[in-house]
């Protein structure tokens, strides 16, 4: 493995990039906690219903570009692995040609269906259809601008940029919800508040070009398109992009269908406790995000290194999430409650508690997933994708149908637990190797206990903070002995030593 593979690959480095990732992916969550009662005051529950489908498809359709953004990433990071940057400007050219037509074309579907969304598919009042047909027109011109973002944070994980990316990430990220915020002095218009977004799109995009220059200054000197490249991409890209269109559409075809089936108030109800369990996922997309370019450069030439990679990302997510998730689960009604009011609480609290179910599956499943497509087996995740989708539709039309926003987060848990399954199925057999039994029984037990606690636990508070600070030692003491390694508790002891250290010359 060449010099470069292994500055890539360095774990300081990971580590370091790992921490720029959560930090910019947890800044904005702060600024969701402060912005979403306020524009539920300001909107109501409809007005922010149909808001969160704008916040969906400035997120979808920057998933929706060929898989150029990810195929761009594995491609690069093989490349720098190798030493072979001299086609790289070609490389980037081709792929921001491409993801500039996907853009165009995304631009084009959400305008020829924005009437048919608005005024036939979901519940929106009467009083609010014109400004919300506005509103996906303007979306509509920021999907060009989004798609482009992905294939340029591309170039910046391949390149181990993490720093560049979240020095965008986390401001840009924030604007998503304090831009409307800012916007209700001077108009409650959702119209007007969607122009924010795509102002704040437009601003990311250009400095993410900025940064792309500057890592990589041949990019202005050679400015060429090189055709071999379109077909290298077209071939991964073709099965990333039924991966990229299909699996957020999994994630987000469930406020669809409570929009069309119940009604767009009920679409705020279930996405606030959503938007909850999603901020969960910055561990894990931080964690895989950096570890990605590096599983790119890796998988091929030291297959052991890179599912030495892909177990700690799984441990380390698995130890970090779950304690969160547990305080999530129990204190979910009172939560609520005091972040949105007695209302959101009475009609979110189940809901709440059956995403953090999920979260806990859908949050290891990150890991797996980069392993197919570093490996370069996209086709396995898309095939995936196609045999489940029809089958979640179903189930979850019925049990919304049946059981209304709970039955909605019925559906996603079950969706979750298969797909990580499969998943983690498919990566072991990528990178030749099994899972250890008590890993396994470790899950499923948790996952029986939070289903068991759910229907037992007493709802006095006094014996929830019991209860959840026995868990919480419980679990620490289990990941401690049976979770990480011996080499991974005596970096936390000597950290831990050195912090003590620190503390006595500072009183000193």
């Amino acid at each position: 493995m060449s010099e470069s593979a292994n500055n890539l690959t360095d774990g300081s480095l990971l580590a370091r990039n790992t921490l720029y990732s959560l930090v910019g992916q947890a800044v904005p969550v702060l600024a969701a906690i402060f912005s979403i009662p306020i524009l539920i005051n300001a909107l109501g529950t409809a007005g922010f219903g149909v808001l969160t489908l704008a916040w969906m498809v400035t997120g979808y359709f920057g998933l929706l570009d060929l898989g150029v953004g990810r195929a761009l990433t594995k491609m690069l990071s093989e490349k720098l692995g190798r030493g072979d940057v001299e086609d790289v400007p070609d490389l980037i050219w081709t792929a921001l040609m491409l993801t500039a037509l996907m853009g165009l074309f995304g631009a084009l579907l959400i305008s020829l269906a924005s009437s048919t969304l608005v005024y036939d598919v979901l519940k929106i009042p009467s009083a609010l259809q014109d400004d919300v047909e506005k509103s996906f027109y303007i979306l509509a011109i920021s999907v060009p601008i989004v798609i482009c973002n992905a294939a340029l944070r591309g170039i910046l994980e391949s390149y181990q940029r993490f720093d560049l990316i979240n020095i965008v990430r986390a401001p840009i990220g924030s604007l998503t919800f304090l831009g409307p915020v800012l916007v209700l002095p001077f108009s409650e218009k959702l119209s007007h508040i969607v122009v924010a977004l795509v102002v704040a799109r437009l601003l990311e995009c250009a400095i993410n070009f900025f940064f792309c220059i500057r890592v990589v200054p041949k990019m202005l000197k050679n400015i060429h398109l090189k055709h071999s490249y379109i077909g290298l991409f077209l071939i991964f890209g073709g099965w990333m992009t039924i991966s990229n269109i299909i699996g957020p559409l999994m994630i987000y075809l469930d406020r669809f269908l409570i929009g069309s089936i119940i009604s767009v108030s009920a679409v705020a109800y279930y996405a606030t406790s959503y938007e909850i369990i999603s901020r969960l996922m910055v561990l894990p997309g931080a964690i895989v995000g950096v570890l990605f370019p590096a599983l790119g450069a890796l998988i091929g030439p030291n297959p052991s290194k890179a599912a030495t990679l892909f177990f700690g990302g799984v441990r380390y997510t698995f130890f970090s999430v779950l304690p969160v998730i547990l305080i999530i689960f129990i204190f979910a009604q009172e939560g609520l409650s005091v972040w949105l009011g007695d209302e959101f609480s009475l009609q979110g609290a189940v809901v709440l508690k059956w995403l953090a179910i999920g979260a806990l599956m859908q949050s290891l499943s990150y890991f797996p997933f980069a392993v197919l497509h570093a490996a370069g087996r996209p086709e396995l995740t898309a095939t995936l994708h196609l045999i489940e989708t029809p089958i979640y539709i179903m189930v979850a039309w019925v049990l919304i149908g049946r059981y209304g926003i709970e039955g909605a987060a019925i559906a996603w848990v079950l969706r979750s637990i298969f797909d990580t399954i499969i998943l983690f199925h498919m990566a072991g057999r990528e990178l030749k190797i099994t899972y250890p039994i008590s890993h396994i029984v470790l899950i499923a037990s948790i996952m029986g206990a939070f289903l068991s606690v759910s229907m037992l636990l007493p709802q006095g508070i006094y014996f929830k903070l019991g209860f959840s600070s026995i868990g919480l030692v419980s679990l620490f003491a289990y990941s401690w002995k049976k979770i990480l390694t011996s080499d991974e508790r005596g970096f936390v002891l000597l950290y831990v030593k050195r912090l003590k250290v620190s503390r006595n010359s500072q009183a000193k």
